[in-house]
């Protein structure tokens, strides 16, 4: 996951980092046409280095659905981009335990009221 204020990877960026920390070489135009969906059966070895310049195991990348603490982990980081989300998690910062927990109750209360779906 990039920064909000970084650009999104190259192809030719990725490329060179994926052979650089992983020894694997692949061509810019080749993760172009994975990314772009013109191929899709990426060798055993490209896919095992992509997974890992990403850091994620390579049954992430055939079945997202496979390892959901990282799309938890995924979300998490998106609603951490929202300033607001941000400030009120630095807010609760140092809290004891039930004063976290009063916090999610009524943040719970909150999203209810607002009609938005429970966080599991």
């Amino acid at each position: 996951m990039r920064r909000p204020n970084e650009p999104h990877l190259s192809n030719a960026a990725a490329a060179e980092a994926i052979a650089r920390q992983t020894g694997v070489s692949i061509s810019a135009a080749y993760l172009w046409q994975l990314r772009n969906g013109l191929k899709t059966n990426p060798t055993v070895t490209h896919l095992r280095a992509i997974a890992k310049y990403f850091g994620v195991n390579a049954s992430y990348l055939l079945d997202p659905g496979v390892d959901p603490a990282i799309d938890a982990q995924l979300s998490l980081l998106a609603a951490l981009r929202d300033s607001a989300v941000r400030d009120l998690a630095l807010r609760a910062s140092g809290l004891s335990a039930a004063g976290l927990n009063s916090l999610a109750a009524m943040i719970d209360h909150v999203r209810e009221l607002e009609q938005l779906p429970p966080i599991e």
